[in-house]
């Protein structure tokens, strides 16, 4: 036998060899088809990889499933986080985030050591009729522990249809057993404007968040209730308010405005998406000075009454540059519990600012506003372009919105550092030991007054409670925390004990942010005058 192989055979042999070798490498190739086809189409492309998964793939997949992740697939490559289709309890939550509506009990709950405590009763809610009240801690729903659960699990027990009614169980300081209560659940309406305050007795603050459908009625009807306790001047809170609804975001801005002034502008490719958006009613307050606190993490619909204020002169900026979120979105409801949100134009201050942010992705957006709140990062307004409001102030662009006075959070001091490594990855258990303490304070009515000071006592209660957990804490760190400790939880016993108002007050007169509005307002009590005063200094 001939065991040598002519060149041609080798050849052929090789060629074998190699496409064995490229198959068992890539896992194995079938060929079907001709690479003589006419060229395809987008859409018979589509029908026919869609044909062959659906003929050959090698699991079987429901016709419903592909299509639904061709759906996904083809949002995913837009590379536009705030385009997605919204399915199930992502529907369900921005639903609730607009319209503010949900069934329930209206109750404010927070879960602290495993436990449902009730922060507050909403106002003519069930749960305000029933006798529920702050502090009580709720054990047990239709006979079942509450034990354990997060904060998600709790809103979707105590959550329901309206009209359905569900058993609850309670604990409360003071009382040696338990109460029982069966409440008949309603539509509950969440509202984005809470009561205000008055800071001094001219100076009033009220709090937005989010931009919902009855945001402007509702700040409406708080700012008259606060005119009639005196306030002349308003200090409205848009910190940490991360948007909602373009038309609201509109209507709260011309509140304040005069008819024919520009409030933004959208740019964008479909017939109806570039628009401009005026006032179009008298002002009720006109001679009311304002000031708008904005953070790092105030966002859309937010910056766009920021935006509206300041470039009208209407309202001065305090706090640092906003979040730069400029992107519109459509909701189109597509029926069975979906909708597709979808990116459809761009918006523009009034004096032709953009709102978005030049970074590459929201994540990026997302560790910028971080750093800015941890101090990392410095804001470099002399790289900004700048702008013109109405009378000819210059603003600065670039994405957000810049405030007219930059004043950033307190920082940690370096004790507090030293009882924040302390604590290590136990800020769940500090927080429990501060609600608890706030309501042990409140069961021994050990405060009476809001006037009430910290004492080393009610500290202590805080660390007893934290070494009961196996958490403990350094002489060193316990000295250098003290007035962190003393200041969070004077919040807590003032939410607990005297209210949501009184919280406000207290958390007011710690934050520098607030005390810059005040000063403003204090100098300029008057539009005229506090737009006199920024441009002053």
């Amino acid at each position: 036998m001939n065991t040598q192989l002519t060149s041609s055979n080798a050849r052929r042999w090789l060629l074998v060899v190699l496409i064995g070798a490229v198959s068992f490498a890539s896992g194995g190739w079938l060929l079907h088809g001709s690479d003589d086809a006419a060229s395809l189409s987008a859409d018979q492309l589509f029908q026919q990889v869609l044909g062959a998964v659906t003929e050959y793939y090698v699991d079987s997949l429901p016709p419903d499933s592909l299509m639904h992740k061709a759906t996904q697939g083809m949002l995913d490559q837009l590379g536009d986080p705030y385009s997605t289709l919204l399915e199930g309890e992502d529907y369900r939550q921005l639903t609730e985030q607009t319209t503010g509506n949900y069934g329930g009990l209206g109750i404010q709950i927070d879960v602290r050591g495993g436990t449902i405590v009730v922060v507050a009763p909403l106002p003519d809610t069930p749960a305000e009729r029933a006798g529920i009240e702050a502090g009580d801690q709720i054990v047990a729903v239709e006979g079942a522990t509450t034990q354990g659960l997060n904060q998600d699990q709790a809103l979707k027990t105590l959550r329901g249809a309206p009209g359905s009614t569900v058993n609850i169980q309670v604990r409360r300081p003071g009382l040696a057993q338990l109460l029982s209560f069966k409440i008949k659940r309603e539509t509950i309406h969440n509202r984005s404007v809470q009561p205000g305050t008055m800071l001094t007795p001219t100076i009033g603050m009220v709090q937005l968040n989010p931009v919902s459908e009855t945001s402007a009625d509702e700040l409406e009807e708080e700012i008259e209730r606060l005119r009639k306790l005196g306030m002349r001047q308003l200090i409205l809170d848009l910190r940490r308010n991360p948007g909602g609804l373009l038309d609201q975001g509109v209507a709260v801005s011309d509140l304040f405005l005069d008819p024919g002034q520009q409030i933004v502008s959208t740019s964008g490719r479909a017939p109806g998406m570039s628009r401009s958006f005026a006032d179009a009613r008298d002002q009720e307050w006109r001679d009311m000075a304002m000031v708008v606190l904005v953070s790092q993490w105030s966002a859309s619909a937010a910056e766009i009454i920021a935006g509206a204020l300041q470039d009208n002169d209407r309202a001065a900026v305090v706090g640092v540059p906003t979040f730069g979120k400029g992107l519109v979105q459509s909701l189109f409801r597509l029926g069975n519990g979906r909708a597709l949100k979808l990116t459809t134009a761009r918006w523009l201050t009034p004096s032709g600012r953009s709102i978005q942010r030049d970074l590459p992705s929201e994540e990026e957006q997302v560790r910028n506003a971080q750093a800015l709140e941890q101090g990392e990062a410095e804001v470099q307004l002399d790289s900004l372009p700048t702008h013109k409001t109405i009378s000819g102030r210059l603003v600065r662009g670039g994405g957000g919105i810049v405030p007219d006075r930059i004043v950033r959070q307190d920082t940690l001091t370096t004790g507090e550092r030293e009882f924040l490594r302390g604590l290590g990855g136990n800020i769940g258990a500090y927080q429990d030991a501060l609600v608890g303490t706030a309501i042990e304070i409140k069961e021994r009515r050990l405060v009476s007054s809001e006037a009430f000071v910290v004492d080393d006592a009610m500290r202590a209660m805080v660390y007893q409670r934290l070494e009961a957990k196996d958490v403990n804490l350094s002489d060193e760190a316990k000295a250098g925390g003290s007035q962190f400790v003393d200041d969070h939880l004077s919040y807590e016993i003032a939410r607990y004990v005297f209210g949501g108002a009184a919280e406000l007050r207290r958390r007011a007169a710690d934050d520098d942010q607030v005390r810059e509005a005040v000063e403003l307002l204090t100098r300029g009590p008057t539009p005229q005058a506090l737009m006199a005063e920024i441009t002053r200094q």
